[in-house]
């Protein structure tokens, strides 16, 4: 890609797509170290698609700061959904079950992990 650059006019559109790419190589190609990581963002972005939708509606979150713990339940939610998990089931069992929970294993309730948890107690 710098070869090919090099032939091509700084200005010109595809030498800068090249410039953009290249400055980002590393975040570019992050999926290739990590099976983990998708290779698009769609996923989330369609996941998103409610939220950017209802923003309208949602314009008057009361103040920033609730405006900001609205986001957050949002992004629980979501991504309880992704990991295939009931959104209401978990967050009732942790509303549940998180005052008796030590703090030092609260990762125990994001949603992957209390997915594995629910299955190991269903068996």
């Amino acid at each position: 890609m710098t070869a090919a650059k090099s032939r091509l006019s700084a200005h010109d559109d595809t030498a800068k797509a090249m410039n953009y790419m290249l400055k980002r190589w590393p975040a570019f190609t992050r999926f290739l170290d990590d099976g983990q990581i998708c290779l698009t963002n769609n996923a989330a972005e369609r996941a998103l698609r409610g939220i950017a939708l209802g923003r309208k509606a949602w314009l008057f979150a009361g103040s920033d700061r609730g405006g900001q713990r609205a986001a957050k339940i949002y992004s629980l939610i979501v991504t309880a959904k992704m990991n295939d998990i009931d959104p209401q089931a978990w967050l009732a069992d942790v509303l549940a079950r998180i005052a008796d929970h030590p703090m030092h294993r609260l990762e125990e309730f994001l949603p992957w992990n209390w997915k594995t948890r629910a299955v190991k107690m269903a068996a």
